[in-house]
């Protein structure tokens, strides 16, 4: 996989990506684009609900909606690294069975979804879940 970063002005770039898609990083608060440290964020988020989404769908489950509120305490000094991220699923459908959604989220956090995988060798990821009924 390989990517590219270009410097536009200020403290704005934009990302591409192998696949062909880009975005907006800035690192001005607020900028015209997510801080790095967001995408951390938004990229846990993501996977882990693709993984989710993916899971639950095998299994049968009738979801119609799902989004995952993301919460990261940073270090107060330099580097300004997370020290902890806490995702809650909430999960919306019409039956759903909540030993799957608290399997589908389980295997996530603890076996496909790479990204907090790698992030968990150096900061403390809990997870939580809210069941819907549509």
């Amino acid at each position: 996989m390989k990517a590219k970063v270009n410097w536009v002005e200020g403290m704005k770039f934009v990302g591409h990506s192998e696949s062909g898609h880009q975005l907006i990083l800035d690192g001005a608060n607020p900028g015209e684009g997510a801080s790095p440290m967001e995408l951390i964020l938004l990229a846990v988020g993501g996977c882990s609900s693709i993984d989710v989404v993916s899971i639950l769908e095998k299994a049968r489950q009738n979801v119609s909606a799902c989004h995952v509120d993301l919460s990261g305490e940073r270090a107060e000094t330099v580097p300004r690294v997370f020290e902890k991220i806490h995702l809650n699923f909430v999960v919306t459908g019409q039956g759903l069975a909540e030993k799957q959604v608290a399997r589908a989220v389980a295997l996530s956090m603890e076996k496909y979804c790479s990204v907090s995988l790698m992030l968990e060798k150096a900061v403390e990821i809990t997870h939580s879940y809210q069941i819907i009924e549509a």
